[in-house]
């Protein structure tokens, strides 16, 4: 401040610290009035996992499949929603819109689609994969449903040209559809001894504890 013409240093060096103040303070408003990402998920009521034996937790407890400690997590940051397994051990994306039609019911706000796996294994045509799950993702866009696609991929010994148009199958239909994407369901367990079991598929329960790490993660994230 200037002060019948006589420069006072203290009284600028205070006029200075306050503009430096309010610039922080005008640059840090539009995230310090933002929604905390777990926030916005509390709008998420009932998230709905709908896979195949991984998602249902084949030869683990329902209680330790993935997402049941998914549902655990959410809760100890407040969530009060409900999550739903729709695990069915064998499925393939063609029980995608019966199986989601079933489950409607429920009202989800959340779609978690984890389909796809045993089409590869089965070696199905991959093109018929992708209308399945596009179907069904068009069934939960009409339902004004929330999706997050969880990608798949095959072992290599399936051969470099099919694993390869396999994954970027799931990474086009997310892009696509501009849907969520989830790029690898079973990050960091695939092809790991110590977290699956002794059919080298299906995660036991430290794989399952990975999986849900990575899925509460994405899911913390949630727009």
């Amino acid at each position: 401040m200037i002060t019948g013409g006589v420069i006072n240093k203290s009284e600028i060096m205070n006029f200075l610290n306050a503009r430096v103040r309010n610039f922080v303070i005008i640059s840090l408003l539009p995230f310090l009035l933002s929604t905390p990402a777990s926030a916005t998920l509390l709008q998420k009521k009932v998230i709905l996992f709908l896979g195949d034996s991984i998602t249902e937790g084949l030869g683990v407890s329902k209680d330790d499949a993935y997402p049941a400690l998914v549902e655990k997590k959410l809760n100890k940051t407040g969530w009060q929603g409900k999550v739903i397994n729709a695990g069915f051990s064998g499925a393939t994306s063609a029980s995608g819109v019966s199986r989601l039609k079933w489950q409607l019911k429920n009202k989800p706000d959340l779609l978690f689609l984890a389909l796809g796996a045993n089409d590869g294994l089965r070696g199905l045509e991959i093109t018929s994969t992708q209308k399945n799950l596009i179907d069904t993702i068009s069934l939960a866009k009409k339902e004004k449903i929330e999706i997050i696609l969880a990608g798949m991929q095959m072992p290599p010994n399936y051969g470099a040209r099919f694993t390869e148009d396999f994954k970027q199958m799931f990474v086009s239909v997310a892009r696509e559809q501009k849907i969520h994407f989830f790029p690898f369901l079973l990050e960091g367990v695939a092809a790991d001894k110590k977290l699956n079991q002794a059919d080298g598929i299906h995660p036991n329960e430290k794989g399952h504890q990975v999986i849900a790490e990575n899925v509460f993660n994405a899911l913390k994230g949630f727009p």
